[in-house]
């Protein structure tokens, strides 16, 4: 891991459900490209944010609902807390997004750090939670 890497993947995050630990790969990729554009000054992080910031809300989404799909079907009990942790979390991206596109004050690295300890709470204690009842289910 360098000093522009912000969080690295290891296999202890794994669900063991390939199509959830693809995408969580994918989150934590996005997570790094926003913090490396978050590193080249105030200018350069807010166009950089500008850019790619609909497009990693949109891919959060279509992870939150894939994952969400899989545990409804799979009867998961815990799937309600589940969802409103996902919820949540939209809710404060979008508020984040919205505070940046009104002009208000937005620091890059405050919401990067935050996506990192966000995504890394949630794969890594969230997640893992529904790694064992979900590995019964051989549909995944």
């Amino acid at each position: 891991m360098n000093e522009r890497t912000l969080i690295e993947w290891n296999e202890r995050y794994s669900v063991g459900i390939p199509l959830i630990d693809d995408q969580h790969q994918r989150l934590v990729q996005m997570a790094n490209e926003l913090y490396e554009g978050c590193t080249q000054g105030e200018e350069a992080a807010r166009a950089y944010f500008g850019s790619v910031i609909k497009k990693a809300v949109a891919y959060v989404k279509d992870h939150f609902a894939t994952e969400e799909r899989m545990l409804q079907e799979a009867g998961y009990p815990d799937y309600q807390n589940h969802k409103k942790q996902h919820e949540a979390f939209i809710r404060t991206i979008l508020e984040e997004v919205k505070a940046f596109q009104e002009g208000r004050k937005f620091v890059p690295n405050h919401f990067a750090r935050y996506l990192r300890d966000w995504t890394l709470e949630h794969i890594a204690v969230s997640d893992q939670s529904y790694k064992e009842f979900m590995s019964g289910n051989k549909r995944w």
